[in-house]
């Protein structure tokens, strides 16, 4: 979640998408995190899934970013247990 918060601090700059305004690609997301991507995939997806993460297809690739406004929200929840 910090790598997405600051995208261009620690992704490459991409060809087909604007690292801020669409998101980081997928695959550039798997290398980071030195697994496949399939496996990256099925992570995101739960994080698309709880609302934390917002995915944009673009062709063939999928872009993801933070959801500020849930993270912001599932913050200041645990704040108030």
């Amino acid at each position: 979640m910090t790598w997405l918060k600051s995208p261009c601090d620690h992704f490459p700059p991409q060809v087909h998408a604007d690292l801020v305004k669409d998101g980081v690609c997928g695959v550039f997301i798997a290398e980071k995190l030195g697994m496949t991507p399939a496996t990256a995939s099925a992570h995101l997806s739960v994080l698309v899934e709880a609302g934390l993460v917002t995915s944009k297809r673009l062709g063939k690739w999928t872009y993801f970013k933070r959801n500020e406004a849930s993270l912001q929200a599932f913050s200041q929840s645990i704040a108030d247990l």
